[in-house]
């Protein structure tokens, strides 16, 4: 890998946890007037179109299925989602939002349509911003195929130690 590939990688890594820390900050101010966090948000958005087990929904976010079953848990609790069986696995119930739990997305909707039309104008117009999307699929796209192919070079042994810790 060159020193410019490097760079470029390293710029992008940093330009996307910021932005994620970005997203992270609006997105607690958006559901904040709903009675959510942001994680609840995020969880409770992902079965919104269908019920899905935690570990699906850790995929659909790219998060841990742990992170995931402690957001789920706190919503069934706070009565905002519930779960029901799942006909393909019986072990892995289905996390569904309850009335109350749809009520709260709804409450984000207008706030979150005004970020919508402030980040379009922002971005040059809505073919700027379906761009910006397809770049970051594509981002996301290569990134998970060069990690299934990606293994790490060995780390080279201290000064002065032999291999073995000797």
């Amino acid at each position: 890998m060159s020193r410019e590939q490097q760079d470029a990688l390293s710029r992008t890594a940093l330009g996307v946890f910021r932005l994620n820390g970005q997203f992270l900050a609006v997105s607690e101010k958006l559901a904040e007037p709903a009675g959510l966090t942001a994680a609840w948000w995020q969880v409770l958005g992902a079965v919104l179109q269908e019920p899905l087990p935690v570990a699906g929904i850790a995929r659909v976010m790219g998060i841990t299925r742990q992170s995931v079953q402690r957001i789920a848990d706190l919503l069934v609790r706070e009565g905002l989602a519930a779960y029901e069986p799942n006909p393909a696995h019986r072990r892995a119930k289905l996390l569904t939002p309850t009335e109350a739990g749809r009520a709260a997305i709804a409450r984000i909707e207008p706030g979150h349509a005004h970020l919508a039309a402030l980040l379009m104008r922002e971005l040059g117009g809505q073919e700027a911003f379906d761009e910006t999307v397809r770049v970051l699929d594509r981002l996301s796209a290569a990134l998970e195929a060069a990690g299934t192919r990606y293994a790490a070079p060995e780390a080279a042994e201290p000064e002065g130690r032999q291999p073995g810790g000797q």
